[in-house]
């Protein structure tokens, strides 16, 4: 869907492959990722920011959707509460996580490098996370928010 002149970074999937070929997704969520192809905005609060980091909350009840946005800078997350997402990516791929209370994920963009994607939080708890993205350490610039 995405046209640009980056690579996805591969690594960035997380979870089991679950559906291929845009399988079950609504022309609203095709959309979607065209209208956000550059949306900086990975958590659903910013928190803090300065020329080093960029700190994001993510909270998502149950059956709640984060709008499709784009990583471009070394990053992790913290799951703060247990649960269940739904990732679906650029290329028309969806994975389904189970994830525990402290799960931490650390993700390397290189140069060049991106993810697109959005998240739905498919299970029955209240979907908790904090990330933080590099800025100093990344190779690409920030994207606005």
């Amino acid at each position: 869907m995405a046209e640009n002149e980056q690579d996805y970074a591969d690594t960035f999937r997380s979870g089991e492959l679950t559906t291929e070929n845009f399988d079950g997704w609504s022309d609203e969520i095709k959309a979607e990722f065209t209208s956000n192809e550059f949306n900086g905005r990975i958590g659903t609060d910013l928190v803090f920011e300065n020329d080093s980091v960029r700190v994001w909350h993510m909270t998502l009840k149950p059956g709640e959707k984060m709008a499709v946005h784009r990583h471009v800078l070394t990053y992790f997350w913290t799951a703060i509460t247990p649960g269940r997402f739904l990732q679906r990516t650029y290329d028309g791929t969806t994975y389904e996580s189970d994830y525990e209370a402290g799960l931490t994920h650390f993700y390397d963009v290189k140069a060049g490098e991106f993810a697109l994607h959005n998240l739905e939080n498919v299970g029955d708890t209240t979907m908790v996370f904090c990330a933080v993205e590099l800025k100093k350490e990344s190779e690409n610039p920030p994207l606005p928010v």
